[in-house]
């Protein structure tokens, strides 16, 4: 049979499932759409095993949906004879095949595809054309236009004007409450005889993807239930789990936020993050469902609750995304401490006498998750402390998390957590003892070692590696006003104390890997 001719090809990466885009509102047979499941993909960090399978069935989903919905689609599987791995290769043969005269896409989210798109216009001799994903609230540059002339880009000054702009509880040009952010609320550990809503999971089949996988020799990390995969992989799950999290969990969220636990590994965040990152959900229709569903019911939602999810979704999310664009490529090589450890190797496999580790990391290769204290003030204050590189950070937690793409993990990871940026997204570091571990989790409670103690045989190790910290970075940090009392902490205690806790901090150091 001869080859169809498609005058207009457009291509779809795996993180661009939204079909509310525009694009896909009328038919057009002249239009070929293409997507493809790549080793350029799978393999640029080692993945978890949860996280190409994700990807792979959503977007196979997704490909259903546009043929149900009557395109033309070609959808590359990672196996098919035809597929040459790469994106360049692959559309060169697509377009010569289908006699495709312009080629279109949507903007990538990545700094990597972005460029490898921008070399592809000089190659393919048809023209080529971006569109808009209609995904995001504000533009790749608006970020640095808002903050122009600033030295600093303040998270909170963006957030105001981001509710301002699209009138998310407002009142006027105020909050409706007269107060923006309730933070300070938001920040109770759970008790141990909490009821928690179980977490909406679902059980999909997918032997067939893991096979294939394996068989194609795809390096990945983790573990996953074949006959069982959790995860949202179309719009209509991606909804319900939105629904799910505004009826059960949205009442409690704000206040245990920031709480961790062993016996709830999702406690009551909304595992929304997958489902919005590849786009099967917007970000403003979270927001408006959150919103709705607070109005309906205010006296079981408190504004704490729905405020603090605002903020994640409308302020950090999409301020995030601006601080990538503006950044990178340097972003990437930022290194402000000169950090050269390796990844301790338990990072790759839970196995540390480190309760909170065993759990943090644990979770996360059995889940491909984890929220944002454990990620934050667990997983990275312990790489930070121990002076781990931040490319080894970067790929790990890059690779390690299911909604884990460039452009949201770099600036959480080297700049949020590991300060890799001296200052771009945080206003300092954010380290910890045990001492915050403890208090907004039970994982002290049975760990091998004393929460308690800086110095001797059991010793909790974030307890001198926090103060070592500090010590070995005191011309880098000491005039940052916002941690000019730790240095005056330290400074007042005894001498002996402070070479104890340093000879404890360098032993640990020297031993990483049998922590």
């Amino acid at each position: 049979m001869p080859t169809t001719h498609h005058p207009i090809v457009r291509f779809i990466l795996g993180d661009q499932l939204n079909n509310q885009h525009s694009w896909f509102s009328q038919r057009d047979n002249n239009v070929l759409y293409v997507l493809m499941e790549m080793r350029q993909e799978t393999d640029y960090v080692t993945h978890h095993i949860q996280k190409v399978v994700g990807f792979f069935a959503a977007m196979r989903a997704f490909a259903q949906w546009l043929e149900a919905e009557g395109h033309q689609v070609l959808y590359l599987k990672l196996n098919d004879q035809r597929n040459l791995q790469s994106l360049p290769d692959n559309l060169q043969w697509i377009i010569e095949k289908h006699g495709c005269r312009k080629l279109q896409y949507l903007l990538p989210d990545e700094y990597r595809l972005d460029e490898q798109i921008r070399q592809m216009h000089k190659t393919l001799g048809i023209e080529v054309d971006g569109s808009d994903t209609e995904h995001f609230l504000t533009t790749r540059t608006e970020l640095v236009e808002f903050f122009k002339g600033k030295k600093t880009y303040l998270m909170e000054s963006f957030y105001r004007q981001m509710r301002r702009k699209h009138g998310i509880m407002m009142n006027g040009k105020d909050p409706v409450t007269g107060q923006w952010n309730y933070d300070a609320d938001n920040r109770k550990s759970l008790p141990d005889n909490a009821t928690v809503t179980p977490p909406l999971v679902w059980k999909h089949d997918v032997q067939h993807l893991v096979e294939m996988i394996n068989q194609h020799g795809v390096k990945t990390i983790g573990s996953i239930d074949a006959m069982a995969f959790p995860w949202p992989i179309d719009r209509e799950q991606s909804l319900a789990l939105l629904y799910h999290f505004v009826s059960q969990c949205l009442p409690y969220f704000g206040t245990y936020e920031d709480a961790m636990h062993s016996k709830h590994w999702s406690v009551f965040h909304s595992r929304l993050s997958f489902s919005m990152n590849v786009k099967m959900l917007s970000p403003l229709e979270v927001v408006h469902a959150a919103i709705k569903a607070w109005e309906q019911r205010p006296d079981k939602i408190s504004i704490a609750q729905i405020e603090g999810f605002v903020r994640q979704i409308i302020g950090w999310r999409e301020y995030m995304r601006g601080i990538y664009w503006a950044h990178m490529p340097s972003f990437a090589k930022e290194n402000f401490f000169n950090h050269h450890n390796a990844l301790p190797k338990w990072y790759w496999t839970g196995e540390t006498k480190m309760r909170c580790m065993q759990f943090c990391v644990g979770q996360s290769l059995d889940k491909a998750y984890a929220h944002h204290i454990q990620r934050l003030m667990v997983t990275g204050n312990f790489a930070l402390l121990a002076g781990v590189h931040p490319d080894e950070v970067d790929q790990w937690y890059l690779g390690i998390y299911i909604d884990a793409i460039e452009w949201v993990e770099i600036t959480n990871t080297r700049g949020m957590s590991q300060f890799a940026d001296g200052g771009i997204v945080g206003t300092k570091p954010y380290v910890s003892s045990a001492n915050y571990i403890n208090k907004m989790s039970n994982y002290c409670k049975g760990c091998h070692y004393d929460h308690k103690s800086k110095t001797g045989e059991k010793a909790c190790p974030f307890n001198s590696l926090y103060w070592h910290f500090y010590h070995r970075h005191r011309d880098l940090l000491e005039r940052n006003p916002r941690i000019g009392m730790m240095y005056r902490v330290w400074d007042k205690m005894d001498s002996k104390d402070q070479k104890a806790i340093i000879a404890q901090a360098e032993y640990y150091l020297g031993r990483l890997d049998e922590l």
